[in-house]
């Protein structure tokens, strides 16, 4: 399960395969995204958290999903496209994942391990956001409905 989060890896929209050691020391906020959602809008809002904080030590990680009313069924090429011309986001995004039942991803599995939601582990819907303090820990899980302005005070304290 892991005891860390530093400990993981994904690969990146781009192929890449990413280490997350390489963010150790900073502040991190992973969110299960999707292209057709309701709450899809808050890319803007965490684009804007990212260019407000990223010098301060945040950093943003994306991970597509479409397990949810199948709202990311593109391929990593449309959902880079639709990120970077709809949003402008700049943050790390990663290939599509499952994040709930025996295929979630292994990030996934350890974050809902460290931090239940309303649905106990499980993960609701899209836009699911975990904060990781400078240490790798876990210490907060917001809803979807949570827009990334109301996370501003959370973040700034780890920071």
């Amino acid at each position: 399960m892991g005891t860390n989060f530093y400990e993981f890896e994904a690969i990146s929209l781009s192929g890449k395969e990413v280490d997350f050691s390489s963010y150790a020391g900073n502040v991190i906020l992973v969110v299960n995204t999707a292209s057709k959602c309701g709450f899809t809008p808050q890319y803007g809002g965490l684009e804007k958290l990212h260019k407000k904080f990223k010098d301060q030590g945040l950093v943003i990680l994306g991970f597509p999903c479409n397990q949810f009313g199948n709202q990311e069924p593109g391929t990593e090429k449309d959902i880079a496209e639709g990120c970077l011309a709809n949003y402008g986001v700049t943050f790390q995004m990663f290939k599509k994942v499952e994040v709930n039942g025996n295929q979630a991803h292994p990030v996934f599995k350890f974050l809902k391990h460290k931090l239940n939601g309303v649905l106990g582990s499980r993960i609701k819907w899209n836009f699911t956001k975990f904060l990781i303090d400078r240490n790798g820990n876990p210490v907060k899980r917001f809803a979807p409905v949570t827009k990334p302005e109301k996370m501003e005070e959370d973040i700034k304290a780890l920071l």
